[in-house]
């Protein structure tokens, strides 16, 4: 009797024993689930901005130990620039990087950090931009949580057969530029078009346009050095791309909350980083193109006055289109002078910071900080 008692009995206290145990072991939780994003990017894989993003992600893997998992789809793989800010917002992706004039007209607060205002560089441009967000927060912005924004750096036309070395040599030809980068085109007496960044280089090789209207960084980017022999800088009229990176909203509020903390902080390193990812890849763009012969042409002063003249209109009839939908003139316009105070405080602060850019005034080029 007293052996069948003890077989009850040490069973029944090993349960209670390991009942104290187990709390006490550090052992794997296997209740936790794993998380997993998808982040689509239309830049192709080669370039700095499909790297640094990919660089992102994996950061985010590797800070939640594996908590979080990141499907990565670079070069349009899942979703088509024009289609990516929908594409988040249905949750097709979790997270999506493309720009304002993909879907123009259905930004329109935001496309007036596109205006022709004369940003020195990407990096000021960029930090404009994000200040413009913080203190307005646009409306058309509403259904998704920003992650961060960014400008492209200071805008250039390059073209294939024809040099552009005064506003009379744009008159008629066919220039890639979507959005209100091609209104500014227009402005100035060429025919925008509103070709898919991806499409570009066919089209320029097979005379379907003249040129395209961006900047120094696409002529390694996509390789439109190969394409095109002439790159005319126009920073002083420069019409920046105003890129946003953007995540569906209850993707994000699913983040448990040790999660979303270290995801933020993430967001804030990687914000910085992306900003001067971008102001920097013109040096790379420039080099390349003169590898393959392009010729970087600078406007005279004389013939700047008459670019900066011809684009004012573009201006006016921003506000004039912004009060059609609503907004008040005064409302409008402080948009503007809020774009061009900022403009005026960054570019102090990166002629102090030292930050240099392959275009813009002699003050924030190399040569200035070697002194």
């Amino acid at each position: 009797m007293k052996e069948k008692i003890l077989r009850i009995s040490l069973p029944i206290a090993l349960i209670i024993s390991l009942a104290f145990i187990l709390p006490g072991l550090n052992l794997p939780d296997c209740s936790a689930k794993e998380i997993r994003l998808k982040v689509a990017q239309y830049f192709p894989p080669p370039s700095f901005q499909a790297k640094v993003l990919e660089e992102f992600c994996r950061e985010l893997e590797k800070r939640t130990d594996g908590k979080v998992k990141v499907d990565y789809y670079a070069g349009g793989s899942l979703l088509k620039a024009p289609a990516m800010f929908d594409g988040v917002v249905s949750g097709i992706a979790d997270i999506g990087y493309s720009h304002v004039y993909y879907t123009a007209g259905r930004m329109p607060v935001t496309e007036a950090v596109g205006l022709p205002l004369g940003y020195p560089s990407a990096w000021v441009g960029s930090q404009v931009m994000n200040d413009f967000y913080q203190e307005f927060k646009p409306k058309e912005f509403d259904k998704v949580k920003v992650l961060w924004m960014n400008v492209s750096p200071n805008s250039a036309i390059a073209t294939a057969t024809k040099p552009i070395r005064k506003l009379a040599d744009l008159k008629g030809m066919t220039i890639r530029a979507p959005g209100q980068a091609g209104e500014i085109i227009k402005a100035l007496g060429g025919n925008p078009a509103p070709t898919p960044m991806m499409e570009v280089y066919d089209a320029i090789s097979k005379g379907v346009i003249d040129g395209e209207a961006s900047n120094f960084e696409t002529l390694f980017a996509f390789k439109f050095a190969e394409v095109v022999k002439y790159t005319t800088s126009v920073w002083q009229i420069n019409n920046p791309f105003p890129f946003y990176l953007v995540m569906n909203k209850n993707s994000y509020g699913k983040l448990p909350p040790d999660i979303r903390s270290i995801f933020d902080k993430l967001v804030g390193e990687y914000k910085e980083r992306y900003i001067l990812t971008w102001n920097s890849i013109d040096f790379v763009g420039k080099a390349f193109g003169l590898s393959k012969g392009v010729e970087f042409i600078e406007l005279p002063p004389s013939e700047l006055q008459v670019w900066q003249a011809a684009v004012i209109p573009v201006i006016d009839d921003y506000v004039a289109r912004m009060v059609g939908k609503g907004f008040s003139e005064t409302e409008v316009k402080g948009w503007i002078k809020f774009l061009r105070e900022r403009s005026d405080y960054w570019t102090k602060k990166q002629i102090a910071l030292r930050i240099p850019s392959a275009a813009g005034p002699p003050e924030v080029k190399p040569g200035a900080f070697m002194k």
